[in-house]
């Protein structure tokens, strides 16, 4: 039987997101191969937002986790994970929540990003405040454009302000550069090195000035795309020698669940899908065309049309039409396909896929099983 299918589906509503724990396992076992350890991961978990992936990777030896919200991030503390690092700039009310998370959870350590020196010293504030000291990384734009500020004097600068200012302690830098996406390796080895060159670059000079062992100063960097790329460096000891352990901490996100869009970019990377949505027919419509159950609510839309699902066991189906509840579909099969017979379909892009759904149905050894929540597709746990 192909790996995908449900024997008893018929138990199963749909739309549905389902999960395969064993395929999540055996993913985060080949990131941590790709790495040489646990300790070099920093895994996002913008993709799953689920307790239960979080207690897989804390199982696999994995403690160090990054996150978007504040959700996200008390999340991972009712888990237990011991060190978690908000991607994000905390401005206005976000600073009060967040000040507010580390107090209700001081088994945690929790970090933050800062990339401007007026946010930072209103972070600043708001933390000595609360009488913490937070430590923070500078968010590093090697080309995203996104958020960051450039490598350069003003980082330096910026640096510094944080290790003088009560509230904060500058602990590393954070380098995120999701828009080197090319399939060729090659190339897109050498557009990480050189963006990876300039935060190596900033992190000697940081040293220099603030008289800090830039050994000793971590780099939070990457996705999915580059992570193979920064899973193969090297630190650098306080004796200048390299050595295997490096303070370079990577944090692809997508891996666990991985989706189309990557498999289709990045086929050099090991990993596998292990979450699909599943439909199924509620209409046929002319002689070619079907209507599935698979709406804007159920499958990440901000693909175009032909690049949001492919389906396993209907590769030839093909999306023209879709709508909040509805996609409408081509295929030469319609006339031996009924109403009511199910389609299994890997996302494109599985992250904002999973913040569809309340819950991800687990299937094991081919049956469902039961269920994950993913509770941090809410904005608000108890913070």
């Amino acid at each position: 039987m192909d790996w995908y299918r449900i024997a008893n589906v018929e138990t199963l509503d749909t739309p549905a997101l389902v999960v395969f724990p064993e395929r999540v396992k055996e993913n985060i076992r080949a990131a941590i191969a790709m790495t040489g350890s646990a300790d070099r991961l920093r895994p996002h978990v913008k993709t799953h937002k689920s307790p239960d992936c979080t207690r897989l990777q804390l199982a696999a030896g994995i403690t160090r986790f990054k996150c978007a919200t504040i959700a996200e991030a008390e999340m991972l503390a009712i888990e237990g994970a011991p060190d978690v690092l908000l991607a994000y700039q905390p401005i206005g009310p976000k600073a009060e929540r967040f000040a507010q998370l580390i107090r209700k959870y001081p088994a945690t350590l929790f970090s933050c990003l800062i990339d401007n020196p007026d946010a930072a010293t209103a972070m600043a504030k708001t933390f000595a405040g609360a009488g913490l000291d937070v430590p923070v990384y500078l968010d590093i734009n090697v080309g995203m454009d996104r958020t960051g500020i450039a490598p350069g004097d003003e980082a330096i600068q910026l640096y510094q302000l944080a290790a003088e200012t009560k509230g904060i302690t500058p602990v590393g830098l954070h380098a995120y550069d999701g828009h080197i996406r090319d399939a060729d390796v090659a190339e897109r080895t050498r557009k990480c090195d050189e963006g990876f060159a300039k935060v190596e670059a900033l992190r000697e000079s940081i040293g220099a000035i603030a008289g800090v062992k830039a050994a000793r100063m971590t780099i939070v960097a990457g996705g999915s795309p580059t992570f193979p790329v920064h899973a193969k460096r090297a630190a650098i000891a306080d004796d200048g020698a390299r050595t295997p352990s490096a303070p370079v901490q990577c944090s692809p996100g997508t891996f666990v669940y991985w989706d189309k869009g990557y498999g289709d970019g990045f086929p050099d990377q090991p990993f596998q899908p292990a979450a699909l949505v599943v439909s199924r027919v509620i209409s046929k419509r002319s002689g070619t065309r079907l209507c599935l159950d698979l709406g804007h609510k159920s499958i990440a839309a901000e693909n175009e049309l032909s690049r949001r699902v492919f389906f396993l066991n209907g590769p030839d189906l093909k999306p023209i039409g879709q709508s909040e509840e509805h996609l409408v579909v081509e295929t030469d099969a319609a006339a031996m396909c009924r109403v009511g017979d199910v389609f299994y379909g890997v996302p494109y892009h599985v992250c904002p896929t999973v913040a569809l759904y309340d819950r991800a149905v687990t299937v094991e050894d081919g049956r469902v099983t039961g269920s994950w929540k993913n509770i941090a597709r809410d904005r608000v746990l108890t913070i």
